[in-house]
Order: structure tokens, then C-alpha cells, then sequence
């Protein structure tokens, strides 16, 4: 058994192209799931941690009026029974630039299962709470804090618990860190400890805080179904090789059982084969992932932090589970793409394994197979998608992907038989030219080898157009949104106790020709009063006050209102009405005309809803109120003040003039330029690692139809011979051969438009709306079907060129010693 073992791998000893491709789809498939893997199990290791710090289940307080909390206020309440813990927060600047998050804690008042009261206990407690204190620190904290530590630090003590960048200390070690005085941040309670909330605070409850887990969970989701998209692309090279492989060796197949070796086996011989090469392509493509993921996860932990508020670490922490997983993945994948091989090797007789057409012959039947296939899982695509349909709106993130799922899988099981069609449909109108007939029946013999190379072609090209139609349509409607939004020169951020005052100075200003102030609070929508009958959602929302003025009105965007867009800013300027973002509307199946009820410091407001608008990038719903009503009827405090300067104005020295005047911070004034800047910034970085991994994909894809037509190369050339012993020059057969591969690589091309514009549809319409709570619309750009046609048939004239290279150069005499042994 040995000696039939090393007599197949010997295979590849002669074909040493097969081998490379075999384990370059191994490797490069590999490389890119296990390096999302790497990124997505570090991200969650550190959503773990502070999920486990942050969302402990504590309700909060803080001041209605924005100001902060002092050691005052915490006394007060706690002389009057009330059980809170004061914390304190704050920043400090690691030696690399690094922001590091202070948290300064009273463990013996703080809720006995908080993880930070689990954090505080790792050690002497008596060390944590007398000078000179202790700190608690993650270990990939460590290389922030550098010479930090030396003298401005309590000694460390390393806690696994605690989230990246993160100090966890005494409160008193806290304030003098961060010199605070006697301001805390906020107090903290147990759950549901307090039935409302004292005078002059505003209580968040525990259940309203969003973790950073759920927020990233769809971003993460996306990674994975990418790196899945290129694992099966990766697998389609495999099993071209596989099949390639096997057709090569009937000879040799037939030659061992001849000798003795039973079916079974063979087969075992073949199956331990896949096995080792498995392992060689998993390991290096385990190793390339962890090199791919150590270089995306700066730009993924930049992406989250500014995206959702989630602090991951730069470094990766993997766990034991994700090796075997990423062996496991691997060596699944090569046994299900190998499985046909086995099987088929499995069921040819001795006599068959000498026929060289019988490959070919079990492949037309396969066509039928893969054409009821393809039917059965368009089947099941149209039953999700009704199912879908009949979901609440927002709802559905995994069915999504199924659904697209089930469209790219459908489309290339049915691609082999519709170009099986379309060949021999255009070999009957190309009869009476025998040439063009030759080709085409030549493209017919090979489709077995090129249909999976086709296959992976398609699936790639498609997905590559729907994710740029996205990408692309994201930005346009992100870059209009934001001039619509952002109508103001200047946004201005006085203090609480200075609003009134600065509105009131600005107001008098020449130079000033609009004042936009906004305020800010919050609230529970308590029940909804719509066409679905009354509901209690009684879930948390914003309340977010605008001024409804001559450079607001015609540029905010609105998607859908009860009486018309002027019907509606009247009720809204006249308090009479709100408008909602649509990811409440989708989240609550809230339409123009329902009533909501909200709680507020008087008690209860309700309010009709009057349109709906887009609100793109929040992750939280948003009901919108003109702000001198938001402030009366809801206490909300001052947020800004958009400033809308008249023509010809001079704004430097009219921001000098505001500086002197009230001595504001350099970021208190912030260039409507400068918020562009920044918020473009924040959301070009949302789908950079899934533009990388689709490019990447597309290059493994370009890589499988490369190699499967290199690899033939040989078996071309002893084809072509005859026709050039027939008279037809050799530019005519390098002219067809580019002709044969460039037409089937464009017809795939041009069958990835439409299939790349559905699912588009189905990212922005399905996808995007269950994951983010609110769609994009769909845009199609002619550039990139360009592209997607040019690469298609740039690859294919490639991979046809070499071999046609090596025809040309080819002396006669080679190519009627190759037709000779045939």
C-alpha cells in the first residue's frame, strides 16, 4: 500500500502545476478564512471583556441639566438611603499615542456581582483602596502605558478581565490622577433599585444600553460571509485539480487494480492523499491568516472604534479552538470538494478506468443533475424570500444571507448546463463553417474541465459588483446626505450655563444670518397608537431638537409623510408633530399619522408622528422635535448652535471675536468642513476590509480559471495538432483559441451583471436593513460593470495567451510528435 501511495503521489512529481494549484487553493482559501477568523475571535475576546465591565446590568444616573456630578451629590442621595456608587472617568494619553481609558471606582458600595467590584477583588483589597493604590490593567494594555507608569501611576496589577486601554482604580487614586476635584461622572445602582429618578436626574436604565457585541455583530457577520464567499471560490480550484488529476491518472488507476489493489483500497489511498495535502495547504493557510489578519486588524479596530464605540485590541488573542477550527474548516472543505472524485473513482470499473471519455460522458449526466440542483435550491430561495417578506421589517440577518446564499449557489449550478446550451445552439447556426463548428464543439469537449473554474468565476464577478454597488451607493448617498444635514458654517458647543448667553450675543452679530440651536435628551416610548392597534414597546429613544428655519427646511431629507413635505414642517414648527429616523420606524413598524406616548418630566407627552427620515450611521432610534418645544416640553438640555453666516462675511474674525468674548475651548468650534472630514472618514473606514477581501476573492476566482487552463495547456496543444496538420495556420489556431476562452469568459462576465444587481438589491434592501436599520438606495455603476466585464475577459486572454505563446513557438515537428502520442 505503501509503494501505490508513493506510485500517485509520483503524479505530481510529473505535474508539478497540478500540485501548485492544488495547494494554492488550499492555501490562498485558507489564508483568508482563518484571517477573518483571527479578526473576528480577537474583536469578540475583547466585546467580552467589556461587555463584562460595561453592560453589568447597572442603571445610571446622571444630571438632567448636562452639568456634572460631584462628591455632593453622591452624599446627598446616600444620606437619604438611596444605594448608588459614584464613578469617575477619564482619559490619559499613552506613550504611543494611545488613548487610555482611567475608571476610578468605590468597591465597597458598588453592586456585589459587578465586574468591576471582580476586578477590584483580584489582589488585596486593602491595596486597592489606601495610598499608594493599585491599578488593574489588561496584559495588551502593558505596551500603551510605557514610561506612563514611572511615577504618575499607582503600581499595576495585571486583571484578564478588564477590556484594552482600560485602568481600573480606587476613585480617589482617579481623581488624583486626573486631577477631577470633586466631579464624578455618573452614579451607578443595581437593577430596578430605584423606582424613579431623584430630582434634577435623569435614570438610564441597564436594559436600554446597547453592548457593543450586539452593534458589531452584523459587521462581523459580513467578514465571515465574505471569507466563506472566498473558501468556496479557493475549494472550486481545488476540485478543478482534483478532477484534472484523476482523468490524468486512469492509466495508472487502472494499472493498480490490475495488480491487486481492491476498490476500496484505492479509494482509502486517494482519501489519505487528500488528507496530507489538505494538512500542508492548511497549515500554510492558517499561518498566511494570521500575517493577513496582524495587517487588517488596525484598520478593523479603527473602523469599530469610530463606528460603533467598541475598543478591540490591535493585538491578536486567539484562542486554542480557533487552530483546530481553522484545521477543521480547511480539511471539511478539501473532503466535500474531493468527495465527487472519491466517489467516482469509486464506481468506474477496471475497464472503464482505461477509457479516457468516461469522465467526460458521467459529466453530461451531471449537467442534468446539476440542472435539477440548481432548480431545487431556486426553489428554496423563493420560499425564504416570501418568508421574508411576511417578517416585521428589520428582522431576518442570517435568512438574508441564506437568501443570497441560495442566489449565488443557484446561479452556478445552473451555469454549466446554460453554457452547455448555448454552445450547441450556436454550433447549429455556425454549421456550415467548419472551423467556428470545431471551436465550438471544442469548448464543449472541455467545458468538464472549465465548469467549476466558470463556476468560481461567476460567483466572484457578481459578488464583486453587488458589494461595490453598495460600497459605491453608500458613499454617494452618505456624501449628499451629510450637505443636506450639514447646513451651518459653524457648529458651536458652549457650556450648559453659557448657552443662553452666547445664542443671545450671536444673535445681535452682523455677520450672522441664521442661529440654529439644538438640544438633546432622552426618553422611553411608552405605547404606539397606530394602524397595527396600541403597543407597549416601552423601549429607550433620543430626542433630538433642531430649528426648522429658512437654511434647514428645503435640505433636510425626508422619506415619507402623511400630508405632503410642506404639510408636515408646519406641523412639526408647530409643535403639533415629530418626525422619527427610520431605524425606529423600521424597528417599531411606525408609519406617518401614528401617536406615540413618551415619557417626560412632567409625565407624559404624546406626539403624532408626521414624516420619516433618513438618519444614516446612528444605531439608535430618533424622534425629532423643533428645539424651543423639545426644551419646554421635555427639559431636554442645550446641545449646539449652527451658525449660518450671512455673504461676504468675514467668519475668522468672527470666531476670534467669540473666543474672546466667552473663552472657549479650541474644540468648542468645530469648520462644518472639519465635521465632513471627519464623518467621511469615519464611514469610507465601515467597508474597507470587505472591499480587501473582495478584491481578494475576485483574484482567486482570476486565479482558479488561470490555473485550470495552464494546467491543460498540454492536452490543448495535442488537440490543436491535427487542425494544423490539416492546413490551418497557426495564427488562425492562436486566434481561436483566444477567441474560445475570451467569448466564454465574457458570456460569464455579462451573466454576473444582472446576477451582481440582485444582489445588490438583496445587500441594501435585506441585509443592510436588518443589520443596520435602515436602507440605502440601490445605485448601479456603469464603471464597475466595466471593470467586472474587462477583468473576466483580461483573465481569460491571459490564461489563453501563454499557452497560445508556447503553440506559436512550437516547431512542427513537436507538434506532430505530440499528436503521435496520442
Amino acid at each position: 500500500m505503501l509503494t501505490a501511495l508513493a506510485t500517485l503521489l509520483s503524479h505530481y512529481k510529473r505535474h508539478p502545476g497540478q500540485l501548485a494549484m492544488l495547494l494554492l487553493g488550499l492555501w490562498v482559501a485558507g489564508a483568508l478564512w482563518s484571517g477573518v477568523q483571527a479578526i473576528n475571535a480577537s474583536a469578540r475576546d475583547s466585546y467580552a471583556r467589556a461587555e463584562a465591565l460595561f453592560s453589568t446590568g447597572l442603571d445610571r444616573l446622571e444630571r438632567r441639566d448636562d452639568e456634572p456630578l460631584t462628591r455632593d451629590d453622591y452624599l446627598r442621595l446616600r444620606r437619604a438611603g438611596l444605594p448608588v456608587s459614584p464613578l469617575l472617568e477619564g482619559s490619559l494619553e499613552g506613550s504611543d499615542g494611545t488613548e487610555l481609558r482611567v475608571i476610578g471606582i468605590d468597591p465597597l458600595t458598588l453592586p456585589g456581582d459587578s465586574a468591576f467590584a471582580a476586578a477590584s477583588s483580584q489582589g488585596v483589597l486593602s491595596d486597592f483602596l489606601i495610598p499608594p493604590w493599585q491599578a488593574r490593567v489588561a496584559p495588551d494594555t502593558l505596551p500603551a502605558l510605557g514610561g506612563l507608569a514611572e511615577g504618575r501611576l499607582p503600581p499595576l496589577v495585571l486583571s484578564p478581565l478588564l477590556p484594552p486601554n482600560t485602568l481600573v482604580m480606587d476613585i480617589a487614586a482617579a481623581a488624583a490622577l486626573l486631577e477631577s476635584g470633586e466631579r464624578l461622572s455618573r452614579l451607578v445602582t443595581a437593577p430596578d433599585a430605584l423606582e424613579h429618578a431623584p430630582e434634577g436626574l435623569v435614570l438610564t436604565r441597564a436594559a436600554s444600553l446597547v453592548s457593543p457585541g450586539q452593534l458589531t455583530e452584523s459587521f462581523h457577520l459580513n467578514l465571515t460571509a465574505m471569507a466563506l464567499l472566498a473558501l468556496v471560490v479557493g475549494l472550486f480550484i481545488v476540485q478543478a485539480a482534483l478532477g484534472l488529476a484523476l482523468e490524468q491518472r486512469l492509466g495508472m488507476l487502472r494499472t493498480l487494480r490490475a495488480l491487486g489493489v481492491s476498490g476500496r483500497g484505492l479509494v482509502g489511498l486517494l482519501a489519505l492523499e487528500l488528507l496530507l495535502l489538505g494538512l500542508a495547504g492548511a497549515v500554510a493557510g492558517i499561518v498566511s491568516g494570521v500575517w493577513l489578519a496582524r495587517l487588517l486588524l488596525p484598520d478593523v479596530a479603527a473602523t469599530l472604534g469610530s463606528l460603533y464605540g467598541a475598543d478591540i485590541a490591535v493585538t491578536l488573542n486567539l484562542p486554542w479552538h480557533y487552530w483546530l477550527g481553522g484545521l477543521g474548516v480547511t480539511l471539511g472543505g478539501l473532503l466535500l470538494a474531493g468527495s465527487g472524485v472519491l466517489w467516482r473513482a469509486a464506481r468506474l470499473s477496471v475497464l472503464g478506468l482505461g477509457q479516457a471519455q468516461a469522465w467526460r460522458a458521467g459529466f453530461y449526466r451531471q449537467l442534468r443533475g446539476m440542472s435539477l440542483a440548481g432548480g431545487g435550491v431556486s426553489a428554496a430561495g423563493l420560499i425564504l424570500w416570501a418568508w421574508l417578506l411576511r417578517q416585521p421589517a428589520g428582522e431576518g440577518l442570517l435568512p438574508g444571507f441564506g437568501l443570497i446564499a441560495a442566489l449565488l449557489l443557484a446561479s452556478a449550478l445552473l451555469l454549466p448546463p446554460l453554457i452547455a446550451l448555448i454552445l450547441a445552439g450556436l454550433g447549429r447556426l455556425v454549421r456550415h463553417r467548419p472551423l467556428a463548428q470545431w471551436a465550438l464543439a471544442d469548448l464543449q469537449l472541455q467545458l468538464p474541465r472549465l465548469a467549476l473554474a466558470m463556476m468560481a468565476l461567476l460567483i466572484a464577478l457578481s459578488a464583486n459588483l453587488g458589494v461595490s454597488s453598495m460600497v459605491g451607493g453608500f458613499r454617494l448617498t452618505f456624501l449628499d446626505w451629510l450637505d443636506q444635514r450639514l447646513v451651518a458654517d459653524y457648529y458651536l458647543r458652549p457650556a450648559p450655563e453659557q448657552f443662553d448667553e452666547v445664542q443671545a450675543w450671536l444673535a445681535k452679530r452682523p455677520e450672522v444670518a441664521e442661529l440654529l440651536p439644538t438640544r438633546h435628551a432622552e426618553a422611553t416610548l411608552l405605547e404606539i397608537d397606530g394602524r397595527g392597534g396600541l403597543r407597549s414597546p416601552q423601549v429607550s429613544v433620543d430626542l433630538y431638537g433642531i430649528t426648522p428655519g429658512e437654511s434647514l427646511i428645503p435640505s433636510w431629507p425626508l422619506l415619507a409623510t402623511r400630508a405632503g413635505r410642506d404639510a408636515a414642517w408646519r406641523a412639526f414648527a408647530a409643535s403639533e408633530a415629530a418626525f422619527v429616523n427610520e431605524q425606529l420606524a423600521i424597528d417599531q413598524r411606525l408609519e406617518p399619522g401614528d401617536r406615540l406616548t413618551l415619557t417626560s418630566p412632567s409625565g407624559q407627552e404624546t406626539l403624532t408622528v408626521a414624516a420619516i427620515y433618513p438618519d444614516y450611521g446612528n444605531t439608535r432610534g430618533e424622534v425629532l422635535l423643533a428645539t424651543p418645544h423639545l426644551g419646554e416640553r421635555f427639559a431636554a438640555a442645550p446641545s449646539s448652535i449652527g451658525i449660518v453666516l450671512a455673504a461676504n462675511t468675514d467668519a475668522i474674525a468672527l470666531r476670534d471675536a467669540l473666543r474672546r468674548r466667552f473663552t472657549l475651548g479650541s474644540d468648542a468650534l468645530v469648520d462644518q468642513r472639519e465635521v465632513k472630514r471627519v464623518s467621511v472618514e469615519i464611514f469610507e473606514r465601515t467597508f474597507t476590509i470587505t472591499r480587501a477581501l473582495s478584491v481578494l476573492t475576485l483574484a482567486v476566482a482570476a486565479l482558479a480559471l488561470l490555473a485550470s487552463l495552464l494546467a491543460q495547456a498540454r492536452e490543448r496543444r495535442r488537440q490543436l495538432a491535427p487542425l494544423w496538420a490539416l492546413g490551418v495556420p497557426r495564427v488562425r489556431l492562436v486566434t481561436v483559441q483566444l477567441a474560445q476562452l475570451g467569448g466564454m469568459a465574457l458570456a460569464v462576465g455579462a451573466l454576473a451583471v444582472p446576477l451582481g444587481s440582485v444582489l445588490a438589491l438583496g445587500l441594501v434592501a435585506v441585509i443592510n436593513v436588518a443589520a443596520f436599520g435602515w436602507r440605502l438606495p440601490l445605485h448601479v455603476f456603469p464603471g464597475d460593470i466595466a471593470v467586472t466585464l474587462a477583468t473576466a475577459g483580461a483573465v481569460a486572454l491571459l490564461a489563453a495567451a501563454l499557452p497560445a505563446t508556447r503553440l506559436w513557438r512550437t516547431p512542427p515537428r513537436a507538434l506532430l510528435a505530440e499528436e503521435g502520442d496520442t
